[in-house]
C-alpha cells in the first residue's frame, strides 16, 4: 500500500512538473522598440551611447528585437542613419513608424499626408539591413473615421505592409519623461526609485495582458511588447529582460510572434488603437472589464507613487 501511494504521489508530482513547464514554455515575448533612433540630447548618455547600451543589453541576453524607425528623429541624417544601421547589422529587424510621428486620429492630419509619411520613411529604411515590410501605427491609433481606418487597411495591403500590432503596451515613455526631468533638475539624483517603479510597471502590464489574452483567446499568445528608444531603456533594458527571464518568460523574435493567428485578426471595434488585446476587449468585453483601469492609465499609478516618495 505504501509503494502504491508512493507511485501515485510520484505521478502527481511529475504531472505538476509537466504542466508547469508547459505553462512556462507557452509564454513567449517579442521585444519591439519605437521612435528610434533618437538624436535628442539627454542627461547621462549621448545618442550614440544610448543606442549602444540598448544594443549591448539585447546582445547580452541573446534577444532579437525590432526597431520601428521614426526617420525624422535621426535616421534622415548620417549620424542617425548609422545608429539605425547598427540595429540591422546586429541582426535586428527594422520597421516603419513614419517620418515625423503624426497622429492619424487628428482632424489636422489627412489620410493622404499620413500615407506620404510612411512612404517617405520607407525610402530611407528600405536601404537598411534588417528592413521588413512592417508598419507600426503612431500612438497605436488607426484613425477615428471609417475613411481613415478602411483607407489605411487598404493602403497597407496595397503596399504589402504588415500591421505590426502590439499586444503588450507599456507607458515607459511616461516614466522616461520623469527620469529626464529629475536628472535635469539634479544630475546626481538617486534614480533608483524610478528604476524600481519602471520594473514594477513592466511586470504589472505583462501579467495583466497575459491574463487578458487568456480571457480573450483561452491561451497564452506570443506577446509583442512595445517600449521606446529612450534613456530609461538605455539604462535599464537589461534589467527588464532579466526580470522577464526570472518570471519564466521566454524571448522569441517579432517575426515568429507575428505568425501567430491572433496577429492575423482585425478588431471590429472602430476605436482601434492601443494594444491589439485592448482593441479586441473593446469589441468582446464589457466597457469596464476587470483590471482595465491599470491598462489605460499611462503610468499614472507609478508617477503618483513616485511623488509620494518625493521624486
Amino acid at each position: 500500500m505504501t509503494r502504491a501511494f508512493d507511485k501515485s504521489f510520484l505521478k502527481v508530482i511529475l504531472l505538476f512538473a509537466v504542466l508547469t513547464t508547459a505553462s512556462v514554455r507557452a509564454q513567449t515575448l517579442a521585444l519591439t522598440m519605437d521612435d528610434g533612433p533618437q538624436l535628442e540630447q539627454t542627461p547621462m548618455l549621448s545618442p550614440q551611447q544610448r543606442n549602444q547600451a540598448i544594443l549591448a543589453a539585447l546582445s547580452k541576453y541573446g534577444v532579437s528585437a525590432a526597431l520601428f524607425v521614426t526617420a525624422g528623429n535621426g535616421a534622415d541624417r548620417p549620424e542617425g542613419y548609422a545608429l539605425a544601421k547598427a540595429w540591422g547589422d546586429a541582426g535586428h529587424a527594422i520597421g516603419n513608424h513614419t517620418m515625423t510621428h503624426p497622429d492619424l486620429n487628428s482632424e489636422k492630419v489627412s489620410l493622404a499626408d499620413y500615407q506620404k509619411e510612411i512612404l517617405d520613411c520607407d525610402k530611407i529604411i528600405s536601404t537598411l539591413p534588417g528592413y521588413q515590410k512592417w508598419y507600426r501605427f503612431t500612438y497605436l491609433r488607426e484613425g477615428k473615421t471609417p475613411e481613415k481606418i478602411d483607407g489605411m487597411r487598404q493602403f497597407l495591403k496595397q503596399q504589402n505592409y504588415r500591421n505590426a500590432y502590439v499586444s503588450l503596451d507599456t507607458s515607459d515613455w511616461r516614466l522616461n519623461e520623469e527620469l529626464i526631468a529629475v536628472l535635469k533638475k539634479n544630475p546626481q539624483a538617486d534614480v533608483t526609485p524610478i528604476k524600481q517603479a519602471y520594473l514594477s510597471h513592466i511586470r504589472q502590464r505583462a501579467e495583466a495582458y497575459r491574463k487578458l489574452a487568456f480571457t480573450l483567446q483561452g491561451r497564452d499568445i506570443p506577446q509583442v511588447m512595445l517600449i521606446h528608444h529612450n534613456l530609461i531603456n538605455a539604462l535599464w533594458l537589461g534589467d527588464v529582460i532579466a526580470q522577464f527571464k526570472d518570471m519564466g518568460w521566454k524571448f522569441t523574435t517579432p517575426a515568429a510572434a507575428f505568425t501567430d493567428t491572433v496577429y492575423q485578426l482585425t478588431p471590429r471595434n472602430t476605436a482601434t488603437g492601443q494594444s491589439l488585446l485592448l482593441s479586441m476587449a473593446k469589441s468582446l468585453l464589457p466597457a469596464k472589464f476587470e483590471g482595465w483601469e491599470r491598462l489605460v492609465d499611462d503610468g499614472d499609478f507609478e508617477i503618483e507613487a513616485l511623488k509620494k516618495q518625493g521624486q
